[in-house]
């Protein structure tokens, strides 16, 4: 039986003429390793739409895992997400120019989301491979959140089995060519998110080693 893991990744925002997120996971789409399944898909980089759309593709694909992944520019190391909170804030408008300003995500839902994901095994397994990666406290309070939120929220209200998580990443370095930031290859970040997601796959529980940045 294959395991299926869908992965999501934005479109440009915010100016930029790519989004590291999508051309990580595109890389993976439709890969199989041993008896796991890769499927990315592009999501929207607007508020609301984004979650109706990650709740469609879970509904078609029927995955076992979701993982959302999103740009972090000026982050040096691929940060698996340890919580969602029920915050919108944004400090730039999202692609429809939707610029929520102290909103939750939903009414109804509690504060915050732990992550489904083993977040410090994720980081573990792609410093191993000489990836930077840590785990990161926040999520920030614009779109890549708000997908974290509902993506928990929706498994949370759907009691569904899958398992969900998070993953920001540096620019590419083509994006910091006018400006001073850090950035990571495509090739190690791809790398580093499907290190993340097969150890995702692989193990449901974590591991108790001190770890974290709150950015």
């Amino acid at each position: 039986m294959k395991h299926k893991i869908l992965l999501t990744g934005f479109e440009p925002f915010g100016g930029e003429k790519v989004n590291p997120s999508w051309e990580a996971v595109k890389q993976l789409n439709g890969m199989e390793i041993e008896d796991v399944v890769f499927i990315a898909e592009q999501i929207p980089t607007v508020f609301k739409k984004s979650i109706k759309v990650l709740e469609e593709l879970i509904e078609r694909y029927q995955p076992e895992l979701v993982i959302a992944v999103g740009q972090a520019g000026g982050r040096l190391h691929i940060t698996p997400e340890r919580v969602a909170v029920n915050l919108d804030d944004a400090r730039i408008p999202d692609n429809e120019g939707n610029q929520p300003i102290d909103e939750p995500v939903s009414p109804e839902g509690p504060a915050a989301y732990w992550t489904g994901l083993p977040v410090k095994r994720m980081v573990e397994a792609m410093k191993e491979h000489n990836i930077p990666a840590s785990v990161s406290h926040t999520a920030g309070t614009f779109v890549c959140n708000h997908i974290f939120y509902g993506l928990m929220d929706y498994i949370s209200r759907t009691s569904s089995g899958i398992r969900g998580g998070f993953i920001h990443i540096p620019f590419l370095p083509e994006q910091t060519i006018d400006k001073e930031a850090p950035s990571l290859s495509l090739e190690t970040i791809t790398e580093g998110i499907k290190l993340a997601a097969l150890t995702a796959v692989k193990h449901e529980q974590d591991i108790r080693v001190i770890g974290g940045i709150t950015h």
